[in-house]
């Protein structure tokens, strides 16, 4: 190691041995984890759930070739497996190859493994799915995927709120080629990702269309949308009266039904980026809307490395606020596990190890 050794052998996590409900999460001692070559060690002050927790303990990802197979966020997940993506915390320890000044630095990790070492990679893999994650005193980390964010004004809760909602919004701003002055549609906006969205988009001069249950509108309000239509109600209808000269971008987390109705939507040159599918996976529309307009539909799957060095300049100005919803100890994961499933919240659920 290229640090001495952090005090403690031990640690608590929370790990799934197993695919299923939320009763799977235990929460156990395990040995506290060795940073290797080029990696460190944080020492986790906040973890922030996501629906990829959810739907890689479910094993609810499926295959290319099989839909209905239990699946990680990219493949067969090794168990036991500690769950959690977000983490912001403090570097306890460094391996062989790395600075040791980094010790001590307040730091946001990015959660994603890559399939190169570019600027432009794409994840191929996810802390928490494909490696151990936060849900635990401790995890290690590449260090080059750990960003000093000792000076940013945001709290552990906001910073730990980031990495993959805000980086998935802000990989769906950048494919969706989102400008200033364009209409965005946002679905699911209450959630962390779509509220991200909401603020990402709104940073960028857009008009926002925020779509959302009618117990959150306000709130939806607040983070800077311009518009907010009950997802309840009639959509397309909503989103014409919003939106009547089209939609330039839709930055959509639900799919399904809404992929149907949105697409005839679009302007001339439109792009409809779907980052999940929380209203369903199979999507049926007339592929005519989309030649005969030039339009776009863009899959999306959070950010590439340069996009989330966009996304710690901005944390290290404070020029977001995440909204962060509550915040449980680790020992009650399967409680806020629960509560984000619930969808009664408005922002991120945070762990506190």
């Amino acid at each position: 190691m290229g640090t001495e050794p952090v005090a403690a052998r031990t640690m608590r996590a929370v790990r799934i041995p197993r695919h299923g409900g939320p009763e799977v999460l235990e929460l156990v001692s395990v040995p506290v984890p060795r940073p290797e070559r080029g990696e460190v060690l944080v020492k986790v002050s906040a973890v922030a759930l996501n629906n990829t927790d959810l739907w890689t303990r479910e094993g609810a990802y499926g295959s290319a070739g099989d839909p209905g197979a239990l699946s990680g966020w990219r493949g067969p997940i090794g168990f036991p497996r500690i769950q959690g993506a977000d983490v912001a915390g403090h570097v306890a320890a460094v391996g062989d190859g790395v600075d040791a000044e980094l010790v001590g630095a307040r730091v946001l990790v990015d959660p994603a493994i890559y399939d190169s070492d570019g600027p432009d990679a794409n994840p191929v893999g996810l802390m928490g799915s494909e490696r151990d994650g936060g849900y635990a005193e401790y995890v290690t980390a590449p260090a080059e995927r750990v960003h000093d964010v000792t000076a940013s004004p945001l709290t552990d809760d906001q910073l730990a709120s980031l990495p993959t909602a805000y980086g998935t919004a802000l990989g769906m701003a950048e494919r969706g080629c989102l400008r200033a002055g364009e209409t965005a549609v946002v679905s699911g906006a209450s959630g962390g990702v779509g509220l991200a969205a909401v603020q990402i988009a709104r940073a960028r001069g857009a008009t926002v269309v925020a779509i959302s249950s009618a117990g959150k509108l306000d709130a939806v309000r607040d983070a800077g949308a311009d518009h907010v239509v009950d997802r309840a109600g009639d959509l397309p209808a909503q989103l014409r009266d919003a939106a009547p000269d089209g939609i330039d971008v839709g930055l959509d987390v639900v799919a399904g039904e809404l992929v149907t109705q949105a697409l005839p939507l679009l302007r001339e040159g439109g792009r409809w980026v779907v980052a999940g599918a929380l209203g369903g996976y199979e999507v049926a529309f007339d592929i005519r809307r989309l030649y005969l307009h030039n339009a776009r539909l863009v899959g999306s799957a959070m950010h590439t490395p340069a996009q989330f060095e966009q996304l710690v300049e901005t944390a290290r100005r404070g020029d977001v606020a995440p909204v962060v919803s509550a915040t449980f100890p680790l020992d009650r994961a399967a409680d806020a596990q629960r509560a984000l499933a619930r969808r009664g919240h408005v922002g991120k659920i945070v762990l506190h190890p």
